[in-house]
């Protein structure tokens, strides 16, 4: 079973983070919520509070096969400002293994980490000049390689579809997809 590792900080944007992790896990993924913030609570930017599954002092990502940055603000400022995150999300970048990142976490983590230089990448209108060496797409979702990107909130289910897509197979991302009605809205 593949694994991703979602981090979470105060201020993350709702439906980026918690889309994703529904559709992996329905998807057979082995999904596991990862707080930065030195306590397993974490609070999302419209004010939801969230129980992480560990904490980022206790998380072994050296085997993932995606690490997921949900954006938000101040949240992605605040994966930004972690250590931790990105050191784990450059090493990841650099091994050409999977990292995405939505919303303005692109640009705020990623594009400041030096990590899109030369990739074609997506990111909440506004936030493009922080896309460092990248070339802005303005598309919902944006992959180049090892790096998929994401717009904003309505991004969110095609996003997970299709990193579900890339991590198990494009049958159980659309099985998943069909399942959750998102085929019959796009219809």
């Amino acid at each position: 079973m593949k694994k991703v590792f979602v981090f979470l900080a105060d201020g993350f944007e709702d439906v980026e983070a918690l889309i994703p992790v529904d559709v992996w896990r329905r998807g057979g993924l082995d999904v596991t919520t990862v707080s930065i913030m030195g306590d397993y609570m974490v609070e999302s930017a419209h004010g939801v509070r969230m129980m992480a599954d560990t904490l980022i002092e206790e998380a072994d990502v050296s085997d993932a096969d995606l690490l997921f940055l949900p954006g938000g603000m101040p949240g992605a400022s605040n994966l930004y400002n972690n250590q931790r995150v990105c050191e784990a999300v450059k090493t990841q970048a650099e091994k050409g293994k999977n990292v995405a990142a939505i919303c303005a976490a692109p640009a705020v983590v990623l594009g400041q980490l030096g990590i899109l230089k030369g990739k074609h990448a997506t990111c909440y209108p506004g936030f493009e000049h922080l896309l460092e060496g990248a070339t802005y797409t303005g598309e919902l979702v944006s992959v180049d390689g090892n790096i998929t990107t994401g717009e904003g909130p309505a991004a969110a289910f095609p996003f997970a579809y299709d990193l579900l897509s890339h991590l198990v197979s494009p049958q159980v991302a659309d099985q998943i997809a069909e399942g959750m009605r998102f085929k019959h809205l796009m219809a």
